[in-house]
């Protein structure tokens, strides 16, 4: 069996901090939809139309929904334990950015502040994916 094993067995063992190789994750595409959310609430605000503020809150609901699945690949395919052992505050951050990406921040809400609370999470997370990059 031993000899089975080492025969069948791989040669060479490879790691990597993340899923694939490096440069396919970036908090821009997250960034980009929150900033998109941002100006949808913004353009709700400078317009009185019924028909137009429905589509902008439906716009700014599925764009909502697309900055949390952004976060939530960042958090489970590319943060591994070293960088939460290096931040701890990284935990809480996704989960904070996530929520104001959700019903209780930009999913719920046509405010721009809280569009840009968003951002101002992203830009936190942000700053550690590119020093996790440096690393």
């Amino acid at each position: 069996m031993r000899l089975l094993s080492r025969i069948l067995g791989p040669r060479l063992e490879a790691t990597a901090h993340c899923d694939l190789p490096c440069g396919v994750y970036d908090p821009a595409q997250a960034r980009i939809e929150a900033e998109s959310v941002k100006a949808i609430q913004q353009k709700y605000q400078d317009n009185e139309d019924p028909e137009f503020r429905t589509r902008a809150i439906l716009i700014a609901e599925q764009r909502s929904e697309l900055v949390k699945h952004h976060l939530w690949v960042l958090w489970t395919d590319y943060f591994k334990p070293p960088h939460f052992e290096k931040y701890p505050q990284l935990h809480e951050l996704v989960n904070q950015a996530t929520k104001a990406a959700g019903a209780a921040g930009t999913k719920g809400s046509m405010d721009p502040a809280s569009g840009q609370r968003l951002l101002d999470l992203i830009a936190e997370i942000d700053k550690i994916f590119w020093e996790t990059k440096k690393a």
